[in-house]
């Protein structure tokens, strides 16, 4: 068999959910972060060769899964105001480009939707390695993390603060740790 055979075989893994997690964090009162995270989400990888450089990464995240430990402020994220859940039921992630930056470390870009709008994003992604479990499952471990501002994606809602300032910020930072199984 010879190196162009090999690094053509397609792998794909799939998300363990249950040693997974996604989160954000947002500014609130300008002056604290607000974390909340999906606690429904799939993802999936397609990985081209023996490692992840220029694998397909897909991602489904549940809105009305949102969860900021605070019932009000989650029914008001699922509403139009924000993600809009009963029209929008899921944000989606595909990826365009996973590239190795270097060591353990890649740069995946790709198009996210929220409520209809797809707009290009580039997260961090550090890769954590490869083991396997008590029963036998080849396992792949990530963190990742970037930035985005909500507004891009029609998530507009704010109030304005009497002391200046907003009440809740643009930027919203994103992160996860996630286990995939190989098929």
């Amino acid at each position: 068999m010879n190196t162009t055979e090999t690094t053509d075989v397609r792998t794909k893994w799939v998300l363990d959910p249950t040693h997974s997690e996604l989160s954000f964090k947002v500014k609130h009162l300008m002056i604290a972060n607000v974390k909340g995270e999906f606690k429904k989400f799939d993802a999936s990888i397609e990985a081209v060769g023996p490692d992840f450089d220029k694998a397909k990464v897909h991602a489904t995240m549940d809105a009305a899964e949102i969860f900021t430990n605070e019932e009000n402020r989650d029914k008001h994220l699922r509403s139009a105001d924000f993600f809009d859940a009963e029209n929008h039921p899921h944000l989606v992630f595909n990826s365009t480009a996973m590239e190795h930056v270097s060591g353990s470390d890649y740069k995946m870009t790709g198009d996210l939707t929220i409520k209809g709008i797809t707009k290009p994003v580039t997260l961090d992604v550090e890769f954590g390695g490869k083991n396997t479990d008590p029963y036998g499952n080849e396992k792949a471990g990530f963190s990742l993390s970037g930035k985005i501002n909500r507004k891009e994606w029609g998530l507009n809602w704010n109030a304005a603060l009497e002391t200046g300032g907003v009440l809740v910020s643009d930027e919203v930072r994103i992160s996860g740790e996630v286990q995939f199984v190989k098929q």
